[in-house]
């Protein structure tokens, strides 16, 4: 789905009302929407203890459509109503809205009563996207009470956590924190990035009215946030007829003396994302070890350097004679003709490659039509842009893209919220993961899990890049509450990887997950 600024919000919200959907409507829409989310994660709403607080502009007008649906049809033990504004400084919708709220005889009070502090409900309706700078005066008030004057109470944003600026990923100042934030039409920047994202708690996105084509066919509107409904059909069965030829063959050229796991572990993800057939060519002294992880693990030994690295005259050339995607880098060392036999390769490959670790090297632009994959690590990034760490991390979605565009690859820019970025200038943003991914060798699985998809999709690229950052950071998230986020390990993404499958497959519509996924490691 798209991520919108708050400038293409604003002329999504324009071209609506023009198109003949009043803001009064849009506002009811909103409101209804927010307490619908109430109704499903609260029920029953009538047993909480419920505060709305209230700014003076349309994100105020949206939480008295909130109030008076409380109000009027849900009766909750308790509900108090604060306007941390006069009411004379409303205006417009926000104003009738405050009107409607009065004439239906709901209470509304200027400050927080002291009963108020038991709420096990707040809904946060301050400030909206159309904030500028820090919060200051009532409003800063008001984010300073949600953020610790209700201890019992779970935080509902409207639209946005107050405070947060719509378009900045870092924080402007003070910002409430949410347990649930309901925003309307699009995720907006600041809820899909970090680090502002961590305050948005859980994002429900939910339709207003506005026409999906006034953004979604918008070429401006180039971010988009990675969701299961995108690579619905790569989840789908597989045709009965199917063999392992049919799905692809994997050439992963990985490992080297002391780092054989590396390229077992892409190997393994390549198998387990479903790939037919996956061969790890590798230093000849590694080989041994690397078969001994899984037996359906293909070997080809390659001639070797004096370190034990794959030798840049190794003969890889024959080996990936047939191969459906090459898989590159993961555990290849640093020997002084790893950077040469990378780029020999990207040159001479005709077929998608994926490239990772220490085959990430500086390159010319990727000729027209071959599908190139690069994964790096905000370090790794850095290297291959001469930027420091600390500048591509200021500007992840930049970076990527700049990158991108400007090679004609498709850039995994891994990290909290992995940034996948396109030739042609599209980016999208990865919602799942946790920081038990931070362990060594998951970045080796999300290599194989590329190679893997791409084998069974090479015509639908993007899809497959797409669902294996997902599937991967999902599997992490699975597996992370069933261990832990300290005890999570590379191979625990391959058995909770089925999980991850079943669960997105369900999000995209309950299309059944295909059945190589279906059984644990």
């Amino acid at each position: 789905m798209k991520i919108l600024s708050a400038a293409q919000m604003r002329e999504v919200d324009r071209r609506t009302t023009e198109r003949g959907i009043p803001g009064i409507v849009l506002m009811e829409n909103a409101g209804s929407r927010v307490v619908e989310f109430l109704a499903e994660r609260c029920a029953p709403v009538s047993s909480e203890r419920i505060v709305v607080l209230c700014g003076k502009g349309n994100n105020g007008g949206d939480g008295m459509v909130v109030a008076r649906q409380l109000f009027t049809r849900f009766q909750p033990r308790s509900l108090d109503v604060v306007l941390l504004a006069a009411p004379e400084e409303l205006q417009g919708d926000a104003a009738a809205n405050y009107r409607m709220l009065e004439a239906c005889g709901c209470p509304v009070a200027r400050e927080i009563p002291a009963g108020a502090r038991n709420a096990t409900l707040v809904v946060d309706a301050l400030l909206g996207t159309g904030v500028h700078g820090p919060a200051t005066g009532r409003m800063l008030e008001g984010i300073r009470e949600i953020n610790n004057g209700f201890p019992l109470a779970k935080v509902v944003a409207v639209d946005i956590p107050s405070g947060m600026a719509s378009d900045t990923p870092e924080p402007v100042g003070e910002q409430a924190r949410a347990d649930y934030t309901v925003t309307f039409t699009a995720p907006k920047v600041a809820q899909a990035l970090p680090p502002n994202c961590d305050r948005v708690g859980e994002l429900a996105v939910r339709a207003i009215g506005s026409p999906p084509g006034l953004y979604e066919n918008d070429d401006s509107c180039f971010l988009s946030l990675t969701e299961p409904g995108m690579f619905r059909a790569l989840l789908a069965p597989r045709p009965r007829a199917g063999h392992k030829g049919t799905f692809g063959h994997v050439l992963v050229v990985a490992g080297s003396r002391g780092k054989t796991g590396a390229a077992a572990l892409t190997g393994l993800g390549a198998l387990r994302a479903g790939a037919g057939l996956v061969t790890v060519a590798s230093a000849r002294s590694a080989i041994a070890e690397i078969a001994a992880h899984a037996p359906e693990l293909m070997t080809e030994p390659l001639a070797e350097t004096p370190h034990g690295s794959i030798a840049f005259h190794a003969g890889w050339e024959k080996v990936a004679a047939g191969k459906t995607v090459i898989a590159m880098g993961p555990g290849l060392g640093r020997d002084p003709g790893t950077a040469e036999l990378a780029t020999s390769a990207m040159a001479a490959f005709e077929r998608p490659m994926v490239i990772d670790a220490d085959a990430l090297v500086a390159q010319e632009p990727a000729p027209t039509g071959r599908i190139r994959v690069l994964t790096p690590h905000p370090g790794e990034m850095a290297r291959l842009t001469g930027k420091t760490t600390a500048q591509i991390q200021s500007d992840r979605v930049g970076a990527a893209r700049a990158f991108a565009t400007g090679h004609g690859v498709t850039l995994v820019l891994k990290g909290e919220r992995t940034v996948i970025a396109f030739a042609d200038g599209r980016v999208w943003v990865n919602p799942t993961g946790t920081p038990a991914l931070g362990t060594g060798g998951s970045g080796d699985v999300l290599t194989g899990l590329i190679a893997g998809l791409l084998a069974q999709f090479p015509k639908q690229a993007d899809q497959a890049v797409a669902a294996a950052v997902y599937l991967h950071g999902l599997a992490g998230e699975v597996g992370a509450r069933a261990l832990g986020e300290k005890c999570l390990i590379a191979t625990d993404i391959l058995q909770y990887l089925p999980e991850a499958v079943r669960r997105a497959a369900a999000l995209a519509g309950g299309v059944e997950a295909c059945g190589d996924l279906s059984h644990p490691l």
